[in-house]
């Protein structure tokens, strides 16, 4: 046990073998968790769309900007000590999907006790829930776009040869959630990745993310119609899945970007442009469809448009392939402009 810990947390073995051990381990992860959705959902086919919902959650959660920050702070600390920390996002969403486990399956059975009343109860918990998450998102996109911008600003003082500055970089990377900068002394007590873990459990306490909300909401849905535990568990194991799938690759990133770094600021900048840029999009795409869907059917209103929007909304779990598909071709873009523009040739220098 003692070894396990230590291969993840980066005291033993190369960093190149460890980093591809713990990557095939979450997608062989990501794989079952899956394998196990289709069989238990086997007599359900049309929740198998609410199951793609859940996943897409757990990706979206996962470039919220306290994700962000937390491993990228830790990354960051973790290199200054000489540590290859490959397991930092890993451990984070471990510890974070726990609690969202744990409170989904509370929410779910608790319903159960309600369920005569949970008709009545349903129109009003939607539109609640509707208007947490989507003014949450659209809320957070907008703080996003400011550090998007910020990151662009700097980006082009550094492509006109102006010094990257190290105090900006640490300004512009922290700067980002309001939960990390909450528990930024906590920080200050990892040392190693698998304390991680702990913080992410305390970061998965706050009920102010949108997701988490939506994934209860799932949970406690299928509990009130009688689901068994098997298919319930279904939902809150994909959103593991999916958050813990970008969060390992979110601190595998960071570790390459600022191993980079010694040599390329350049490349550690831009890769925090496309990570800012994806949450914003993403953001914007489901709070967007959630409003407007809540709007059209509050005010009963009618036209193309609007139809569109309900239809988008009723079959919401399809927006699943939207947001994973704009994951990839983000990525894609943003290598192809990385290397066309040559910016690996940019006089860049920690100042």
């Amino acid at each position: 046990m003692n070894y396990l810990v230590g291969f993840m947390s980066g005291d033993r073995g190369s960093m190149r073998w460890r980093a591809g051990a713990i990557a095939a381990l979450v997608m062989l992860a990501n794989l079952a968790i899956w394998i196990y959705a289709i069989v238990a959902l086997r007599g359900h086919p049309l929740l198998l769309g609410t199951a793609l919902l859940a996943y897409t959650f757990g990706l979206r959660h996962a470039v919220d900007a306290d994700h962000i920050a937390a491993i990228d702070n830790t990354t960051r600390k973790l290199m200054q000590t000489g540590q290859r920390p490959v397991s930092v996002g890993f451990f984070f969403a471990v510890g974070h999907s726990t609690i969202v486990i744990m409170l989904s399956v509370a929410v779910a059975f608790a319903t159960t006790s309600i369920e005569g009343r949970f008709d009545e109860l349903k129109s009003v918990g939607a539109v609640i829930s509707t208007l947490v998450s989507g003014i949450f998102l659209l809320t957070l996109s907008i703080v996003n776009v400011q550090i998007l911008l910020s990151l662009i600003k700097t980006f082009r003082r550094v492509k006109r040869g102006e010094t990257l500055l190290e105090d900006d970089m640490d300004i512009l990377m922290s700067g980002r959630g309001m939960l990390s900068r909450l528990f930024r002394p906590l920080f200050k007590l990892v040392t190693r990745s698998w304390h991680m873990l702990p913080i992410g459990f305390l970061f998965g306490l706050s009920f102010d993310t949108a997701t988490e909300v939506a994934l209860f909401g799932i949970s406690a849905t299928q509990a009130a119609k009688g689901m068994s535990a098997d298919v319930i568990m279904v939902f809150p194991l994909l959103f593991m899945a999916g958050m813990t799938l970008i969060d390992t690759a979110d601190g595998l990133l960071m570790l390459g970007a600022y191993g980079w770094a010694f040599r390329r600021p350049t490349r550690k900048l831009f890769y925090n442009i496309t990570i800012t840029f994806v949450s914003v999009a993403v953001a914007v795409l489901i709070g967007s469809i959630e409003m407007a869907a809540l709007i059209g059917q509050e005010f009963d209103l009618k036209g193309r448009f609007w139809g569109f929007v309900g239809n988008l909304s009723d079959n919401f779990g399809t927006i699943g392939y939207l947001v994973i598909g704009l994951f990839l071709v983000s990525w894609m873009i943003s290598i192809a402009i990385y290397r066309i523009g040559k910016y690996d040739d940019l006089p860049a220098n920690l100042g």
